[in-house]
């Protein structure tokens, strides 16, 4: 992502670079224009391919666990098993990136999270789900690390343009594999096997586009080892990063994890609050659905808007006001203001692509961002795996949604004030 994105002209179409052997000649216009038409659309694809994995499971995830004999502990731990993943997976795409080059480890990502989910629906046992389950999940923890990556290094000079791309993508695939799963499943038969595995092939479609541009000099896979095609002195800057010392990093850390917990906490609870207010439970799941579609236009325009502010400090507390807002309808009007407190969580959940978009403007290299992403998504993810679980607890002790609501509300403070500090027009190399 560029150094400078407020002062780049948006509109002009980037070439990619050449190849970085000094006996290759640059690529002739028309196919290096061509090769970035194709990386926009890899991109696109990927991004899709981010969380079907995990919603689809979560349409099914009742007649998943009686065709497997899970017990409910189990499917519980199954349920918190993504974010873990992210974490601890996440943490190893700069080295992957170093030796094989970011585009390659998106395409290794890609052919991960097709093969998990062609084979976890006819794994025989829980153990075996389990472990197909983890290798989609892999694939998309290192991916998720590497769009913004991607992004810096190709499309500097339209990092809001690229991030609302692929983000509004992501929150496409979320949706659409929410909302589809069960009709597509009941087309198909009735089987969840079947409504599990028809993902997979959304999953093909991503490998097919990312292997020509593994393949072909000059994509994004070249010269990454060492730095060589990276943005200019990533090679010189990056090893010596040393990140846990940047307070950015950390607050930026803070911010994606306290998000991507109140994004969780909504995604498995609304519906349930809803419910218990009156809401029928299919107006409850229409409810949910507009909060996550929500998602999809401003997944686009959020970015776009942040790369043109040196601080996004405004951006960051406009939607936190905006989430405590509609935790505030939910504890009072949960019934009468069903709509509004559903549009306003969705417009708080944007937190998620600003987050993605702070990460490419908070450094100055393309070996930055790759450290920058693995960390701040690393710590993020495992700050919110405890947030769903808790949430749970306190309802079932308090026998309401009081104390759970408050706790949903409380949280976007510390959210603020972190996205506050990570929006400050500063870079981790001034702090390391």
């Amino acid at each position: 992502m560029s150094d400078e994105p407020q002062t780049q002209t948006p509109t002009r179409t980037r070439a990619l670079p050449p190849s970085p052997s000094p006996t290759d000649a640059a690529p002739p216009r028309t196919g290096t224009v061509w090769l970035t038409r194709f990386l926009v659309v890899g991109l696109v694809l990927a991004a899709l391919n981010l969380r079907p994995a995990i919603t689809s499971l979560g349409a099914l995830l009742e007649e998943v666990r009686t065709g497997l004999h899970m017990s409910g502990g189990v499917a519980g731990v199954l349920t918190s098993v993504p974010p873990l993943c992210f974490a601890v997976f996440g943490i190893t795409a700069p080295r992957l990136a170093r030796r094989f080059g970011p585009g390659a480890v998106v395409f290794a990502g890609m052919v991960a999270i097709t093969a998990g989910l062609a084979l976890r629906p006819f794994a025989g046992g829980t153990v075996a789900f389990l472990a197909a389950s983890a290798l989609a999940l892999m694939g998309i923890a290192v991916s998720n690390v590497l769009m913004p990556v991607i992004v810096k290094r190709y499309f500097p000079d339209r990092v809001g343009t690229m991030t609302g791309l692929y983000s509004m993508a992501l929150a496409l695939g979320t949706s659409l594999a929410a909302a589809a799963t069960v009709p597509v499943t009941d087309a198909l038969g009735g089987g969840w096997r079947a409504g599990l595995a028809v993902w997979a092939v959304l999953g093909a479609f991503a490998v097919v586009a990312w292997l020509p541009l593994v393949r072909r000099r000059g994509a994004p896979a070249t010269g990454a080892g060492t730095g060589s095609g990276a943005a200019p002195g990533a090679s010189g800057e990056a090893p010596t990063l040393r990140i846990t010392r940047s307070r950015t990093a950390w607050a930026l850390g803070c911010f994606f994890g306290l998000q991507a917990t109140g994004a969780y906490i909504t995604m498995g609870w609304m519906p349930q609050i809803f419910r218990d207010a009156g809401v029928s439970a299919g107006t409850a799941g229409v409810l949910l659905a507009v909060t996550m579609v929500m998602g999809v236009p401003l997944a686009f325009v959020i970015p776009r808007l942040a790369t043109r502010m040196k601080n996004q400090g405004p951006i960051v507390v406009a939607l936190g006001l905006c989430g405590l807002t509609g935790y505030a309808g939910l504890h009072f009007a949960p019934a009468a203001g069903a709509w509004a407190w559903a549009l306003l969580l969705g417009v708080s959940n944007c937190a998620f692509p600003l987050a993605l978009t702070m990460i490419g403007m908070r450094s100055r290299t393309g070996g930055g961002v790759v450290r920058l992403s693995a960390f701040a998504q690393s710590v993020g993810y495992l700050i919110s795996i405890p947030g769903p679980t808790l949430v749970g607890t306190l309802y079932e002790h308090s026998g309401g949604w009081g104390t759970p609501l408050a706790l949903m509300a409380g949280l976007m403070v510390p959210q603020m004030i972190v996205g506050i500090v990570a929006g400050r027009d500063r870079t981790i190399e001034d702090e390391t």
